[in-house]
């Protein structure tokens, strides 16, 4: 009788184990994001993950608390999994992952004008002063001459300064924000660094990201994320809840030329998501497409800041590019201040039908600055 009693509770807390994501083929094996159900105290669920693994024979290492989604990620041995899964008040359990940058002057020139062909100028009437561009890349070159006094780190996730040693992110924020290359020439940029010197990282940073930017961020507020990996329910909620914090979330909508819908945070339906187009308004020849692109920018051969001294510059392609093209549009509606305003006035005032090949599904919208 006993045996049968202890072998049917073991069964019910097996049946009872949380649900648990497989993060695909750039997943990291013993790495998990642990999202709580609303309510469950973090601090004590982790105590109980303590005793569980000593009782055990195994450890457990925790790399971070994340408030936005409650949840925490944690480090543990084979074995170790289905202790997580167990644990009571746990909504569910994601491989963590490692991510990747989605690797943009004819942009500036592109989105102050409705049609081809380019003018040669850039006639913006707005300035983006007072407003916050939050980058969460690989990091700002913060020296570099384009960002004058405006560019500061705001948090690095993976140890270090918060100085740009890919280029991603310096090429993205001065997109956004730079003197000569960005259009909000009076935004205040701050580095999230997420993404090492190989432009790759944790899914599980970006959303710690995501809390700084929820908790600590500055109102108006815009989030740039030029990054992407496989489809992630953590990687959205936390998207999904930093624009419920009253923040602009402005995301790429990868490079695979596939269904933007297949990758995080693209997917996300709180983000506005940018596809990119070419200095013809073709949608690039990589560029996703699909249900879950919001709109389209400047991604092809887009000149901006470099790394290798405070003057250079790089010239890259990606909806990398678009997106802080994007998150210039968001910068100058932020005197709004309200998220959701932002986000109406971004899709209303963008060019109908001027895009190339957008594929089905996608709205065919350019955006637009005036």
């Amino acid at each position: 009788m006993k045996f049968l009693l202890l072998l049917t509770l073991a069964v019910a807390a097996y049946a009872a184990q949380a649900p648990f994501y497989d993060a695909g083929e750039n997943g990291v094996n013993g790495r998990y994001i642990v999202v709580l159900q609303d309510g469950v105290d973090i601090d004590a669920t982790l105590e109980r993950l303590m005793t569980r693994v000593a009782t055990s024979g195994l450890f457990a290492s925790i790399k971070s608390k994340i408030s936005l989604i409650n949840a925490f990620v944690s480090v543990v041995p084979e074995g170790g999994l289905d202790i997580l899964r167990s644990l009571p008040g746990v909504a569910y359990v994601e491989e963590d992952e490692i991510i990747t940058a989605d690797a943009v002057e004819w942009g500036l020139d592109r989105i102050d004008q409705r049609d081809l062909p380019l003018n040669g100028e850039m006639n913006i009437a707005g300035t983006g002063a007072g407003a916050h561009v939050y980058v969460i890349d690989s990091g700002i070159y913060t020296d570099h001459e384009d960002f004058g006094s405006r560019a500061s780190v705001a948090a690095d996730f993976i140890g270090g300064d918060g100085q740009d040693c890919n280029g991603h992110g310096t090429h993205c924020a001065g997109t956004a924000v730079g003197n000569t290359y960005g259009i909000a020439k009076q935004a205040s940029v701050y580095a999230l660094r997420t993404l090492d010197c190989s432009g790759s990282g944790y899914k599980s940073d970006s959303i710690a990201a995501l809390d700084w930017v929820s908790a600590n961020g500055q109102k108006p507020g815009v989030v740039s994320m030029s990054l992407g990996g496989s489809v992630s329910t953590s990687q959205n909620t936390a998207v999904k809840n930093c624009r419920n914090a009253g923040y602009v979330v402005v995301v790429s909508a990868g490079n695979d030329d596939g269904d933007a819908c297949d990758k995080s945070p693209a997917s996300a339906a709180e983000a506005i998501t940018v596809g990119a187009t070419t200095s013809s308004d073709q949608r690039s020849s990589f560029s996703n497409y699909g249900t879950c692109v919001d709109i389209f920018a400047p991604g092809s051969s887009i000149k901006s800041c470099g790394i290798s001294s405070k003057t250079s510059t790089s010239t890259k392609s990606g909806t990398s590019m678009s997106c802080p093209h994007h998150c210039i549009a968001a910068v100058m509606s932020a005197s709004e201040s309200d998220s959701e305003k932002v986000y109406a006035a971004i899709i209303s005032n963008a060019s109908s039908g001027k895009v190339g090949d957008a594929e089905t599904g996608s709205p065919n919208l350019l955006a637009y600055l005036d």
